[in-house]
């Protein structure tokens, strides 16, 4: 769903209370800034939603832009209890709209992330599920779907300065040729285009929505490619 909203940029406290909180990363200190965090983060995040949701309608019709908690905007909280790294609040702002008949981490889509000082625009799944990758691995390997990746990928390089990713193998995967053409892309566990910049001032006006969708665009073709490819998944 879409909510109606006006985006008037993220505004320069956005910026500030995420600059604050990567050297105060404490339960105290974000509770004593709760009110900031729902004014200068919570609020814009939502019309974010809302706005940046509408215009990508028309790069994926059926593109989900739910502006809540868990939903399109990711929750501040970390997940601490497998990891060595106790700090209780993620240091970004993250946003994820979504396109697909799966769930919502199984399925596509366009991803925003504010760090300061950088920010992050994304295209595609950052972690295959398992029946997802041997999906993924088949098609790569597939003569008119793997064909038509390589010229996703050629595409998007073509426009910009665009990273691919997610290598995460070292050696192609037993039972498939480490001499095919596409034997790179049997290393990703999970397949994305990302553009990373400064963050541009065009962050805190209205102009960002048209700024992140010029680059969505750009990278469309891998969320085209992904789109079709969980599509062969039965429902």
């Amino acid at each position: 769903m879409t909510a109606q909203a006006y985006f008037n940029g993220f505004p320069k406290e956005c910026v500030t209370f995420y600059t604050e909180l990567q050297k105060n990363n404490t339960k105290t200190w974000f509770n004593e800034h709760k009110r900031e965090y729902e004014q200068f983060v919570m609020a814009p995040a939502c019309d974010f939603v809302g706005e940046m949701g509408n215009a990508l309608k028309t790069l994926a019709p059926s593109i989900v832009a739910d502006p809540r908690v868990n939903k399109s905007i990711f929750r501040p909280y970390r997940d601490i209890r497998f990891s060595k790294d106790k700090t209780l609040y993620k240091t970004h702002l993250g946003i994820f709209f979504w396109e697909g008949h799966l769930a919502k981490m199984d399925c596509p889509g366009f991803y925003f992330h504010l760090e300061p000082p950088m920010v992050m625009l994304g295209v595609g799944n950052h972690c295959f599920s398992k029946h997802i990758l041997e999906l993924y691995r088949d098609s790569v390997v597939d003569p008119k779907f793997g064909k038509a990746l390589a010229k996703a990928v050629q595409k998007v390089q073509s426009k910009g300065d665009y990273e691919i990713g997610e290598k995460q193998y070292k050696k192609v995967p037993r039972g498939y040729d480490k001499n095919h053409e596409n034997a790179d892309l049997l290393l990703m566990g999970g397949l994305t285009a990302a553009f990373s910049t400064q963050i541009p001032e065009a962050l805190h006006s209205k102009d960002f929505i048209h700024y992140a969708l010029e680059k969505f665009k750009d990278m469309s073709p891998i969320h085209t490619w992904l789109l079709e490819m969980i599509g062969r998944l039965k429902k």
